[in-house]
């Protein structure tokens, strides 16, 4: 039976979740279709710049992503407080970067609203429209829906290109958050397309590592790594980024191990901080898909009353 969104995604559970969107039946999102002899690689640039738009306009932010041949993966953190924060024009603007312009709003740019009943009008758009920009039901609507009729117009067809809606998990704690990220950015290691992270095209890892090499503060269009948590925290992911790059490349040697796509084993410093060990931390990051919720039992506990849930059958549990 389908849940319920609003008992899968709320913001005072945790601002934190792995969505993932598959493509129906036999569709290629991107790759080389064996079947038909058509290439689709094209199209994860599609998915990429539509991505790191969306995110620019969304008070949104992508903390990891993967783009697959027939799925892709994100990990999102819906910033609540950048969304407050931002202006009656600022939130009009950034709407309108993907939208036409209803005429009400078009005349309250001009400051040709006259009566009380259609500032309060516009009031309420602008508002409306303010709860959309911390969506992700409204971001992954955008995204996916971009990609369909991109597809359906390349393939001259019509028809469902998503196999439905598509799947969140909450990510209850730090352990959880990094389960996923790990998760996402090692997809392509997993599936045998590349070898290592930093040799995975149209992943976040490798975008991560590209402008580390620039000598860049943080990766354009990516929540950028804030450090260990700390009482003067900034707004960012709550790892340091070597850290990071550190854990996915270990967890990718053990998953892998003896197999294509192995990486050589190390030991990390963040399995120490994050309280993980090796057994419970290969167990979840191979299995990260099961279930809707992702944490420790008591941060599941906790999230239960706010996603208007009772039980906790079938949850991911650290």
């Amino acid at each position: 039976m389908t849940t319920a969104r609003s008992q899968l995604i709320s913001v005072e559970a945790t601002p934190y979740y792995h969505c993932v969107s598959r493509c129906v039946r036999r569709s290629y999102l991107c790759g080389y279709d064996e079947l038909t002899q058509t290439s689709y690689e094209h199209r994860r640039d599609w998915v990429e710049k539509r991505l790191k738009l969306i995110a620019q306009v969304f008070c949104i932010d992508v903390c990891a992503y993967a783009i697959m041949s027939n799925h892709y993966h994100l990990v999102l953190h819906i910033n609540t407080e950048k969304a407050h924060r931002l202006s009656e024009h600022e939130v009009i603007q950034r709407w309108l970067t993907l939208h036409r312009t209803p005429v009400l709003i078009q005349r309250f740019l001009k400051g040709e609203i006259s009566t009380e009943a259609e500032k309060n009008a516009c009031l309420t758009i602008i508002q409306t429209w303010r709860e959309r920009l911390c969506s992700i039901s409204w971001f992954m609507r955008l995204l996916n829906q971009y990609i369909a009729n991109e597809a359906n117009r390349e393939d001259d067809c019509t028809g469902h290109f998503w196999e439905g809606r598509f799947k969140s998990q909450a990510l209850l704690d730090e352990k959880a958050l990094a389960a996923a990220m790990a998760y996402v950015d090692l997809n392509p290691v997993r599936a045998g397309i590349s070898e290592t992270p930093e040799t995975s095209d149209f992943t976040s890892v490798k975008t991560r590592i590209k402008s580390l090499r620039k000598d860049e503060a943080s990766a354009p269009s990516l929540f950028p790594f804030a450090g260990n948590p700390r009482n003067d925290m900034p707004d960012g992911l709550p790892f340091r980024l070597l850290d990071y790059l550190e854990l996915v490349d270990w967890t990718g040697r053990q998953i892998r191990a003896g197999q294509r796509g192995y990486i050589e084993s190390t030991r990390l410093p963040i399995l120490e901080r994050l309280g993980l060990g090796t057994n419970s931390w290969l167990s979840l990051c191979t299995t990260i898909e099961k279930g809707t919720l992702i944490g420790s039992a008591a941060a599941i506990e906790a999230a239960l009353p706010q996603l208007n849930r009772q039980r906790r059958t079938g949850l991911q549990i650290l």
